[in-house]
């Protein structure tokens, strides 16, 4: 390790050397400027992984069912929806993806030393609970596509727990990543569908770029259906993982215009696939008895093979298995590399199972638990599917709090702090998911909540939310007048090589973090969510029990 190396906060030495990606090597020493659209294609094709895989990963089982049912039982109304999460995933993904090629640091690890024990732990602690259930989902997704092939339960889940356990305990990064893109690729199944169902296009289109409420649908269950949209596509793993991953990978501040660029190519193909499963989907159903009635992605294939066929319903069950898999890789992966970070654990994909065996019996962990309960007989698989959204409701608001804070740590991030544009945008990204996951978390204990005291939920929130943005806005311009700084959006440009080779200096040489007073009123807005938040859980369980 280089005296540079030395002195930047990489956990992991395994985290050093040649990126050794699916489509290409990049060596550790090669520095040299990318001039001519070969070069820079072949640097690109190196690059292409965690983008990819974190997006697709994201249309797993849980998205099958939500996109499915949006379909089934309103047609194509809610397209529109996918087309406003673009910016909410590119915005989310970009700055996870600047502190892991800056930092050296998973994202745990840094909330742990920036923000404290606390923190770090209910971070943790959240995340792991929340991705073993998350798992349990994709393996159900797993069996119900096996049956509709005809594949016994016990065999298919069986075989599949076994896959994804192999294919991350190769010690062979490369091979990993390269198995990940022929999941990928597979995810593209779902264009042929959208292709023999062939839906009107033309309004596909028109629902996709129009906002619209489907007509006679009940207000709450639209709005809890278009919650549970961006729940499904703005999950808290995502954040973990790929920052994770991108630092396993080996990609360093140079090469980040690069990941954006695969960070875009796996944001189309999410709302690819997800536009054809919801337009396919409305097309099968319109007209039938099935229509309004959602059971759950299986029935979507039988009823694929009923109207138009069994190919359909066939590549439909295999897109399912598909998606199924590689979202069980990536949340085992976002969960055993989060504790490895915290723990101080070896934990990369470079390494043996013998030489990193926490990291991996973590990993092979959660995939034997989550395979074992969906096989066990009596088991309430719809109980602990519920306790998905509400625990991705608690751990959504503070997960990307957190996010908007490291990105504007310049002990941490240095020259590529957000910019003020940039920090306006997510912060309101960030206020929007905060009201959403409230109200996710409360339908998912009051089920009979109404649609008026939804409306009144994101009216009031809209209010509060407003107040606090331009409170923060206040002390973050009086911060800047007492420090005698110059505004950040009139700031001159740093020297593009010194934001290429700036790295966040190791750990322990970190100043330690004084909270602004703009950063102490998102704090205080965060525990105060959280109280309502872990209140109404522990009501939910107290009245469940009773």
């Amino acid at each position: 390790m280089s005296k540079q190396d030395n002195r930047t906060a990489v956990l992991d030495s395994a985290h050093i050397g040649d990126i050794r990606g699916a489509l290409g090597t990049i060596r550790h020493n090669d520095t040299d400027a990318r001039h001519g659209w070969m070069a820079k294609f072949k640097t690109l094709l190196a690059i292409l992984g965690p983008g990819l895989i974190v997006m697709v990963g994201d249309n797993d089982a849980g998205a099958f069912s939500t996109y499915a049912q949006a379909g089934q039982n309103y047609g194509t109304s809610l397209l529109w929806t996918l087309a406003l999460l673009i910016p909410v995933l590119y915005v989310n993904q970009e700055m996870v993806l600047r502190l892991g090629a800056v930092t050296g640091v998973g994202h745990a690890r840094l909330i742990l030393e920036r923000f404290g024990k606390f923190w770090g732990a209910f971070s943790a602690i959240d995340l792991f609970l929340l991705n073993a259930l998350t798992i349990v989902t994709e393996f159900i997704g797993i069996s119900l596509g096996m049956d509709f092939l005809g594949v016994p339960k016990i065999i298919g889940v069986g075989l599949a727990a076994v896959f994804i356990m192999l294919s991350a305990s190769t010690g062979d990064f490369r091979r990993f990543e390269r198995f990940s893109l022929i999941l990928v690729a597979g995810s593209l199944l779902l264009v042929p569908i959208l292709v023999m169902v062939h839906p009107p296009m033309t309004q596909v289109a028109h629902d996709f770029l129009v906002p619209q409420m489907p007509a006679g649908g009940k207000l709450a269950d639209v709005m809890l259906l278009i919650i549970g949209i961006v729940g499904t596509t703005v999950a808290p793993w995502q954040l973990f993982f790929q920052q994770s991953y991108l630092i396993d990978k080996r990609i360093t501040p140079r090469f980040i215009s690069y990941e954006r660029a695969d960070l875009w190519l796996g944001i189309a193909l999410v709302v690819i696939g997800a536009v054809a499963m919801i337009a396919f989907t409305a097309q099968v159903f319109m007209g039938h008895p099935e229509f309004g009635n959602f059971q759950d992605a299986g029935a979507v294939a039988n009823g694929l093979a009923k109207y138009y066929g069994r190919l359909p319903g066939t590549l439909f069950a295999i897109a399912l298995i598909d998606a199924s898999i590689i979202g069980a890789m990536a949340v085992s992966l976002s969960t055993a590399y989060a504790l490895g970070d915290v723990l101080s654990l070896k934990h990369s994909l470079h390494r043996k199972p013998g030489d990193a065996k926490g990291f991996y019996a973590m990993y092979c962990g959660l995939i034997v638990l989550a395979a074992a309960l969906v096989l066990i007989p009596g088991v309430p698989l719809g109980m602990l599917t519920n306790a998905v959204q509400t625990l991705a409701g608690v751990l959504l608001p503070s997960a990307t709090v957190f996010l908007l804070l490291l990105c504007n740590d310049k002990d941490v991030l240095g020259p590529w702090v957000n910019g003020r544009v940039f920090n306006v945008l997510s912060a309101i990204i960030v206020a929007v998911l905060v009201l959403l996951s409230i109200i996710l978390t409360a339908a998912v204990i009051f089920p009979d909540m109404s649609g008026e005291t939804i409306s009144n939920i994101l009216i009031g929130g809209s209010v509060i939310g407003l107040i606090i943005a331009i409170v923060v806005n206040v002390l973050h311009a009086r911060e800047e007048m007492e420090k005698g700084q110059v505004p950040h959006h009139k700031a001159r440009k740093v020297d593009l090589h010194h934001m290429h080779t700036w790295r966040m200096p190791a750990l322990d040489q970190l100043p330690p973090l004084v909270l602004s007073q703009r950063n102490k009123l998102w704090m205080a807005v965060l525990r105060g969510y959280l109280v309502v938040a872990m209140g109404m859980v522990i009501y939910k369980v107290v009245a469940s029990m009773l």
